[in-house]
């Protein structure tokens, strides 16, 4: 059994993204090696999602004003987490949107359902963040 493991990294602009990072990913699974087996794509921050859905621009927007009626980012003061950052927002919507995916691997490729793309959710950002691709397989 083979096993290879690649940090993404990234840095949105933004306080909120949705980023498709499926090409990525794919690059990942080339330089692997690996036919047949597991991937294993985690956000490395508690502020971060990894999940799996259609690319499809109104459900991005949809989710976006989905999680701000669920968790709003203001007042920050309605938030007991909220004492030196104001990013307590940030943490119910990863915990919505999900810390990770696993996707078998099959032939060397994705083994996705119609539509399925992966994406990086970042909830608080404007600093460093990190994504995880864990393969193993042979």
């Amino acid at each position: 059994m083979k096993s290879y493991y690649k940090e993404l990294h990234f840095e949105i602009p933004e306080r909120r993204a949705f980023i498709n990072i499926t090409g990525q990913v794919e690059e990942c699974l080339a330089e692997s090696g690996i036919k047949e087996g597991l991937l294993l794509c985690n956000a490395m921050h508690i502020t971060a999602s990894v999940f799996i859905n259609d690319d499809e621009s109104g459900l991005h927007s949809d989710f976006e004003i989905w999680l701000e009626k669920l968790a709003p980012h203001l007042p920050v003061s309605q938030y007991a987490h909220n004492g030196y950052e104001d990013n307590a927002d940030a943490h119910l919507k990863r915990q919505i949107m999900g810390r990770e995916v696993v996707v078998a691997v099959t032939s060397g490729r994705l083994h996705f359902g119609t539509w399925e793309q992966i994406f990086y959710g970042e909830f608080d950002g404007n600093r460093k963040k990190r994504v995880l691709v864990k393969i193993i397989g042979e």
